[in-house]
Formats: structure tokens, sequence, C-alpha cells
């Protein structure tokens, strides 16, 4: 049978810009680069008849330059080939296999093809065994550009469609540079359900290919510009290499040198000595490709989402719409805190793989290493989707999104170093010392306008923000000694990731308090979110709760220590808290 697709969807609108990707997002087919093939293949065979040609040196030099003559080897295949007159044969042979090969190249690059609608991205690929895959425009979790060495020579990008779930990706390897760039805005525009695309500030224009490729080579890894950014954060290379420096990996590889060297003395065995070079090596390259790849790191705010950038020789750039972030955490590990150094992760929808990139820098980690400062101004661009349309509603302009989220950035800025109740926080009681020793007054939680923040750990602390509209559900655990301590742990689910919204030996009513308020607000953030579509003027459901309830004004936030009423009935078994020792 066959595979026959039906009717191409309607295309997208067209009306105002339609910029460069216009023609690549008319509902019609098109193929990728021209030299897709090769990137993707042809480099390989190239290396390998380049290691072939190296081995046949110096026989290839003794059959053709006369009185090179050197020492012969017995059974070498290119001499025995040249002494029975079958050059020409081989010769033949090779030319008909570069033939067949080039046709295999053009026949998969012309069965490679992909469409963008105003629904769906879709690309089929394959000779023998087709693949087909789609991804729904209100369900992108990022678009991702990568620039490899190679590829960026040649003026091409991969540009790839983060989708939410395992091996979701949809990829399109490779594109021309510019049509990568103008492809991606495109995409996001459609994805937004921005009603009318803004007008470009100006046309690109070459120089001609080889000053192209100069000029892109020579420009930053980021053009404000050209994105449409609006705030920048950048990670400093000196403050990146001390981080790097003072880590735990690090901290490891020091233990085992030590180690080796007590080893040595002790035993007097100095063939130890062997096995510290492959550490040496594999240390030293790993640090090299980290520090190369995060260079020029950059989190720029955008009208399409948060940009994240880095790179020099290959360069890799991604943008998540509003509303892909499910938490965010806010850490910092003990060797930074002399400095006053964090890091900022996320949970995304997300998991990379059909040969998609499996980069965990552009999937989790929103900035590497930065002072209280460089946090505030990441969360400032963060936040305000996320959080500022549960507060002022899903219609307000981002300057109203950034009033909204103000509170939550003020509160995480301020509670990164409190203990105790300061800053409203709920915290361990304290028999919470029984599990947790030096974090007892440091575990706690509390609520801000459109988000739940729960403070955890004093040797490594963290701050975790879970956008109330992103959470999936709330679990209230209790293990036998949290029972007799009357204690309890609250997990605040979302999305696989790093970042883990679970906060541990808290007073068994106040774990009562915080899933039964996680749970009522929740649902009223959920009511108003329309994060997923982020520039369209109007998006709802029929119904009492589509239009009418999105647009109504959010409801007024409770107050952090307030007890809230109930939605329902508490779980079984909680209605009292039972005294230390008793069984249920």
């Amino acid at each position: 049978m066959t595979f026959r697709p039906g009717p191409p969807p309607p295309a997208p609108p067209r009306s105002g810009n339609a910029a460069a990707a216009a023609p690549l997002t008319d509902g019609e087919w098109h193929r990728l680069h021209p030299l897709t093939p090769l990137l993707r293949g042809g480099i390989f065979l190239i290396v390998v008849l380049g290691i072939v040609v190296n081995n046949l040196r110096d026989t290839l030099v003794n059959m053709f330059i006369p009185g090179a003559d050197g020492p012969q080897e017995e059974g070498d295949p290119v001499r025995y080939v040249y002494e029975h007159g079958a050059v020409g044969w081989v010769l033949l042979g090779i030319a008909g296999f570069l033939v067949v090969l080039i046709g295999l190249f053009y026949l998969s690059w012309r069965m490679h093809e992909f469409r963008v609608t105003g629904e769906i991205v879709e690309v089929r690929s394959g000779v023998l065994f087709r693949n087909h895959r789609k991804a729904r425009l209100d369900r992108i979790q990022g678009i991702n550009i990568t620039r490899p060495l190679v590829p960026r020579i040649f003026g091409t990008a991969k540009l790839e469609i983060a989708q939410a779930g395992n091996d979701a990706n949809v990829q399109l390897a490779y594109l021309g540079a510019t049509a990568a760039d103008d492809l991606r805005q495109r995409i996001l525009v459609l994805a937004s359900g921005a009603q009318e695309e803004e007008a470009e500030s100006g046309e690109r224009h070459s120089n001609g290919v080889v000053q192209d490729r100069v000029n892109e080579f020579l420009s930053p890894e980021l053009d404000p510009s050209a994105v449409h950014a609006t705030r920048i954060v950048k990670v400093k290379p000196g403050r990146l290499i001390a981080s790097m420096v003072l880590s735990g990996t690090t901290v490891f590889l020091l233990l085992v040198v030590v180690a080796i060297i007590v080893s040595i003395t002790v035993t007097g065995r100095y063939f130890l000595l062997v096995s510290l070079f492959p550490a040496v090596i594999g240390a030293g390259g790993y640090y090299i490709r980290k520090f190369s790849r995060s260079l020029q790191y950059t989190i720029a705010d955008t009208r399409d989402g948060i940009r994240i950038g880095f790179g020099l020789v290959s360069t890799t750039n991604e943008t998540l719409p509003p509303g892909r972030i499910h938490a965010v955490s806010v850490a910092q590990p003990l060797l930074w805190r002399p400095f006053g150094w964090w890091d900022v992760r996320i949970n995304r929808a997300t998991n990379a793989g059909n040969g998609a990139s499996n980069n965990q820098q552009v999937s989790s980690i929103v900035l590497p290493v930065g002072d209280a400062a460089d946090v505030r101004q990441v969360l400032e661009i963060i936040l305000p989707t996320l959080v500022g349309s549960a507060v002022v509603g899903p219609s307000a302009s981002m300057d109203r999104l950034r009033e909204g989220s103000a509170e939550a950035v003020s509160v995480v800025d301020d509670s990164l170093t409190t203990t105790g109740g300061q800053g409203g926080f709920t915290h361990s009681p304290r028999r919470g010392r029984w599990l947790r020793p030096f974090s007892a007054r440091r575990n706690g939680y509390r609520f801000v306008q459109g988000a739940v923040l729960l403070r955890l750990g004093a040797v490594w602390r963290s701050l975790v923000v879970v956008p109330l509209p992103r959470v999936q559900s709330v679990k209230v655990s209790q293990g036998p000694l949290e029972r007799a301590l009357r204690l309890a742990t609250v997990h605040v689910q979302t999305v696989s990731g790093p970042v883990n919204a679970t906060v541990g030996a808290i007073d068994a009513e106040d774990a009562q308090g915080l899933w039964a308020e996680t749970a009522r607000l929740a649902v009223e953030a959920a009511v108003t979110d329309t994060s997923h579509r982020w520039r369209s003027g109007a998006f709802g459901t029929s119904g009492p709760s589509g239009l009418e309830a999105r647009h109504a004004p959010a409801p007024p936030p409770a107050e952090p220590q307030a007890a809230a009423p109930w939605p329902h009935e508490p779980p079984v078994g909680w209605g009292e808290v039972p005294p230390a020792g008793a069984a249920r």
C-alpha cells in the first residue's frame, strides 16, 4: 500500500511581514539545503578516504615517482593491482561506486521533505523505510538552531523543534543559516496565535558568499536588533572558568589523584602513575568542551520567548516560548558560597531523541553561573509570563505581566539566604531536626501571587519556584519515622527534570494546608492561563468557563500564612494529626 497524504491543511496567514521564510510556510512540501546529504554522511566518507590515502602514501609514491623505490611489503593490494594491469578496472569500479553513492545521496535528498502549515510542522524522509513526524504548533516547547563547525563553513544550520514527550522532537538538518533563523521566527509567530505579523525593521543584504561566511564567523553570537531583545544577561568568561574549577567534578578528580599518589607512596608501585594519564586527558577534554560550548553565553528576553545562546566555534541558540517552563530552581553549591554565585535551572516538557541534540545545557540550564544581580535579571525574564498571567489576567501587556511577577521575583531575590520564618516562610518544626539536622530552619515553603516557593538546603542551598498554572498534581506522603514525629513530605509535581519540587520534614498540619492550598490555587490559575498562545488577542473554549472566564480578572491572591478553605474533603486519615507513635 502506497502512502498518499491527504490535502494539505490551510496555509498560515501571510498578511503583514512575511519575512524570508514565508515561502517555506505556505503549506506546501519543501526540500532541505542541497548540501544536506554531504553534511550528514559525505563528510564521513571524505575522512575515510583521507585515512586510506594516508596509509597508501608510500606505495603510491613508489609507483608513480621514478627512483623513489623503497622496501616493498609482501601482499600489498595496491602493488598487486598495479603489477597485474588492473588499475583501470579498479578505478572504474571506484567511479561506479561513487556514482551509485551520489545517486543514493540525491535520492535521499529528494525524499526528505518538510512543510509548515497553520497548525503543524511535518517532516517525511527515508527511501526504503519511510519516516513521518509531526509537531503541533501549539505544543512546541522550544526551537533550537545549531551551527556545527563544518555546516557553518557552508552557511547551513540545523533546526530542531522540541516537543513534549520522549523521542518526539522534529529536526530539519540542514537549512540555509538565514532561512533557519527566519523560519524559526515564522513558526513562533504562528504558534503564538498572533493575528497580524509585525513588520521587520529592515531587509537582509548579501555581500557575496565568501564575505557572508566571514561576517558570520566574526559577528557576535547574539544580535539584539535581529531578535528584538529587550533585556540581555551575559555570563563572564572568567567567572565561568572559576565556576568550572570550583565544581564537584574537580573535587572528585583531586580525590582520585590524591588516592593514587598515596597508593604509590605506600606500596612503592610507580606503575600506578600510568592510570593518571587517562584521567588527565579525559578531564582536560571535558573542561575544554564545556568551556568552548559555554563561551558567549547569553540569555535574552525577546517577543517570542527566552533566547539562550552559547558557543564560539560551533554555536547553539534556542528560543523557549512563554509558558513552556514548568519549574525554576536557583541553586548554590557549597564551593560557590564565598563568591555569592548561583545557577538557574528549569524543567521542560521535552526530551531530545531520534538523533537530535541531547544537549542538557539547552534543555535545563538557563544561567550556568551568575551573582545575585544576574539571577534577578534572569528571573525577571522568565517569570512574567509564568506568574504574571495568573495575577493580572491573560490579556495583559508585558509591562503588566512584569508588575504581576514583581512580588515573586523580589521574594526569591530576598529569600536566597534567609532561614526560619524570615520572608513569610513556614519552616520545619524543631522536631524536624531529627530528619534535617542542618537544614530544618531553612527547609520551608510559602505562596506568592501565581507561584509556590520551596526553600531547601543549608549546605547546598536552593530555592524552587513552581508556577501555579504548571502544577500537575500535589502529593503528601509519610514514612514510619515521619508519622512518629508528626511530620510529612509534600511533592508539588511537574514534568520531570533537574528541578525537584519536594519539601520534607514539615509539620503534618502544615503539609495538609500546603496540599490543599496548592491544589485550589493551581485550579484557579489554570483557568486564566493562555501562555501557550501568548500573542493571541483572544483564546478560550466555549461554555461558561471559556472566553469570558479566561478574560475575567484574576482572583485576589490568598495571604501566604492564612488558612484557606478546603475545596474538598481532606485525604482519609488526615483529619486529625495522630500523636507520636500512633499507628494508622
